[in-house]
């Protein structure tokens, strides 16, 4: 929404006033807000200490713990078989004992003795576990302060077994006594720990273990009375992360897939705000930290203050960890600065009211100047009329703005006469998608739809599947070119093809975005026939002429042979007929002989002859890019390849300079690639693909033009003069390709490749330039 000049004026002037007098709050509160945010986190720190000194009270009952069990491990009833009497030595150690929760031992057998606290039918409950040859038993034993029997009740379902606790596990592979981590213990499923003793028998093998379990769930019950704010809370982590004490203390205990429980790790906690608090602790093995950090930190739309306590000692190496509501300490503050922004606000509404009617007076002219610069921007009046009265300065921006204004229809009205006149079929292209947004008639009347049909259709629909579309057109497609100019193929309404000449024009803002295209085209299908029908008529005049020079040649090689063969001939008749009369006479036999050989050297001049006008000798040699080279040739064979259905692809990148004969080269690589367009192109085969593969190899340069043709019958001599596979071919072409890369110091062959193709292959060494006395040498031959 764009707000009026009257209505910006008003606001300023409120706005003014409103932060004038919102700064003078917020300083005010800022400081404040600050002192009794120190005094929050003084109260957190308070709180931490005062946990801390709660929780070391733990640590000499621990202490006395781990002495009772390292005393009960050198007791020999411990390790003895009489669980009656064991049983009794725990009740009475458990009795003078009150801050602990139970006694127990385990063995290497999976005997064990538990005694414990309960809360009923008796005060303290006894388990005893017994393998007796393979039978395994549990009872159950309620006694009364006095050790009498309350109540007896064997357990067949329980599968407790003391060495797969951690305790056990713990004290037996340390062989020492051990503290374990906080843990919920397997009978009451109350949080605490334990310490353990390693029971050894007379020859130091390891019998079992003995251990005593103290519950710390009173550590729970002091934090739920803490009073931490209106309603902050504290909580301890062990070093891992687990939560052994909160005041909810149904939180900190979950159950794992086996029916035993466990503490909850802080990022799992059902404390949201804990757990947002002291969540990214849990990303490192140990939480602690080597001093107090305080932070703040916001959940649920309300902003919190925390602290995290070193731990309390390596013995108890526990975290404590406090959080309060920020709301708790600054409520009352925050409340009177809402009550000194209200105030605020009225004070400003009040100036907004006067800034208003301020605003209507200034603005007035300035209303009228920008409904007159509307009316001629829509032709309703002239832009000769008089103007209202008003500032001098939009005075002087009324004369440029009219005659913009002015300019751009016209300019509109131009393009728009041009557009729909013209005599070649123009239309305006929508970005990304291609959709024709506007057509002249002529392009509606090119494929053969009306005016209204064609905006239904995209770039996309009428374009030929197998020809390129502007990248422009495309959503992901590169759109950093402004203007694409190429020949392809569009699709009529009634299925026919027209080949046109496309132009497309990208229009682009001030800030070098695309907006949308002009696309221009040019009925070219006439031109294109015409081209198709010259390319066949050269081929046809190409393939006559060269049969009528091989049939002059062999005119011409016919009659000069004839005569001296016809010479040699009858001088071989007068020397058979005189050796068969006996009358042979030395030297007429020697004349006879020396004229015999005279013609026979004039024969041979005039095959030499022969040869020196077929293959030009001192051919000029450099250093070329075979790579250029091969792109070059490739232009002369593509649009015959392509009326024919057959693609051809490339691959050769960094190839290093070939020196040779450029001409001859090129000479090779187009015949062989003519050979593979008319291989594919006389038969019927799916795939219509010709590859061309150039590498860089030891010495020199590897190229292969692969194709899908048939092939090659095996019986077919391929590279022997008049040898041919086609039925008007001379047999000339392959052989003229051999000599020349033999010239070359190269291989010409052919193989099938890895997939039965037809493959033909030639190497061009990578020769040393001549010097000049070898390149006179090689003319003057």
């Amino acid at each position: 929404m764009k707000l009026s000049l009257g209505m910006i004026l008003a606001l300023c002037l409120a706005g003014l006033q409103f932060v004038a007098v919102t700064i003078v709050v917020f300083s005010s509160f800022l400081t404040s807000e600050k002192v009794l945010l120190e005094h929050a986190r003084q109260l957190l720190s308070d709180v931490g200490t005062n946990t801390i000194e709660h929780s070391k009270g733990f640590l000499t009952p621990a202490k006395g713990a781990a002495e009772l069990a390292t005393r009960l491990a050198e007791n020999e009833v411990i390790a003895s078989d009489n669980f009656q009497q064991l049983e009794k030595l725990l009740f009475q150690q458990l009795q003078i004992s009150p801050q602990f929760a139970g006694l127990f031992y385990g063995d290497e057998a999976g005997n064990f003795v538990y005694v414990m606290r309960s809360g009923g039918p008796g005060p303290f409950r006894t388990k005893i576990i017994r393998h007796d040859e393979g039978v395994r038993t549990t009872d159950l034993i309620w006694r009364d302060d006095s050790y009498g029997a309350v109540e007896y009740r064997a357990d067949p379902e329980d599968t407790f077994d003391p060495r797969g606790r951690l305790w056990y596990q713990t004290a037996s592979e340390k062989l020492t006594s051990i503290w374990t981590d906080p843990y919920i213990f397997f009978t009451s499923q109350t949080p605490g720990i334990t310490a353990a003793s390693p029971v050894f028998d007379s020859s130091g093998t390891l019998q079992g273990v003995v251990g005593v379990d103290i519950g710390i769930e009173s550590i729970s019950e002091f934090l739920s009375r803490l009073n931490i704010g209106d309603s902050g809370k504290a909580l301890i982590l062990n070093r891992n992360g687990d939560v052994i004490a909160h005041p909810s203390q149904d939180l900190i205990s979950t159950a794992r897939a086996d029916g035993t429980f466990r503490f909850v790790n802080i990022g799992e906690i059902g404390d949201p705000v804990a757990r947002a608090a002291f969540g990214h602790l849990a990303a490192d093995d140990d939480i602690s930290v080597a001093r107090e950090i305080s932070t703040r930190f916001n959940h649920g739309g309300s902003t919190y203050v925390s602290t995290v306590m070193p731990v309390i000692s390596e013995a108890l190496p526990w975290t404590i960890a406090v959080y309060a509501p920020e709301v708790d300490f600054t409520g009352e503050i925050k409340a009177n600065r809402t009550q000194n922004v209200w105030i605020a606000a009225s004070i400003a509404l009040l100036t907004a009211a006067f800034g208003l009617a301020l605003a209507h007076v200034i603005h007035k002219p300035v209303r009228a100047f920008a409904v007159r610069s509307s009316l001629v921007s829509q032709g309703e009046i002239a832009a000769s009329e008089p103007m209202p009265k008003t500032y001098r300065e939009l005075e002087r921006a009324n004369e440029t703005l009219v005659q913009a204004i002015a300019e751009r229809k016209q300019s509109e009205t131009e393009f728009g006469r041009t557009f729909d006149l013209a005599s070649r079929g123009m239309a305006q292209v929508e970005k990304g998608t291609g959709r024709l947004m506007r057509v002249n008639s002529k392009f509606a009347e090119m494929l053969g739809y009306d005016a209204a049909e064609v905006l239904e259709l995209t770039v996309h629909d009428i374009s030929h599947p197998d020809d390129d579309v502007a990248a422009f057109f495309f959503s992901d497609g590169g759109q950093t070119r402004s203007e694409y100019l190429h020949d392809k193929r569009l699709l009529r309404k009634d299925g026919s093809v027209i080949w046109v000449s496309e132009n497309v024009i990208v229009i682009r803002d001030e800030t070098g975005n695309a907006r949308h295209a002009v696309m221009t085209v040019d009925d070219i299908s006439e031109r294109k026939a015409a081209e198709s029908k010259i390319r066949r008529l050269n081929r046809d005049l190409s393939h006559s002429s060269r049969v009528n020079v091989m049939g002059q040649m062999a005119t011409s090689l016919a009659h000069e042979l004839n005569q001296p063969l016809l010479a040699i001939t009858q001088n071989m008749d007068s020397v058979l007929f005189q050796l068969k009369q006996n009358a042979c006479d030395v030297e007429e036999l020697k004349t006879i002989v020396e004229e015999t050989d005279r013609h026979a050297h004039r024969a041979g001049d005039i095959i030499k002859a022969l040869r020196g006008f077929v293959k030009k000798d001192g051919v000029e040699k450099a250093p070329f890019d075979f790579e250029e080279l091969m792109e070059q040739t490739l232009h002369l064979v593509r649009s015959e390849a392509k009326d024919n259905g057959i693609a051809i692809r490339t691959a050769a990148h960094g190839l290093e300079p070939v020196y040779g004969s450029r001409v001859q080269i090129a000479q090779v690589l187009l015949n062989l690639l003519r050979n593979a367009i008319e291989a594919i192109s006389d038969s019927d085969v799916a795939e219509r693909v010709i590859w061309i593969e150039a590498d860089t190899v030891d010495g020199g340069l590897s190229a292969r033009i692969t194709d899908t043709g048939p092939g090659f019958d095996p019986a077919i001599k391929l590279f022997e003069q008049f040898e041919s596979t086609k039925e008007d071919g001379m047999g000339l072409g392959l052989s003229i390709c051999r000599s020349i890369i033999d010239s070359h110091g190269g291989k010409l062959w052919y193989q099938k490749d890895g997939q039965g193709r037809s493959q033909f292959c030639f190497t061009v060494p990578a020769l040393v330039p001549k010097t000049v006395e070898e390149k006179r040498d090689e003319f003057s031959v």
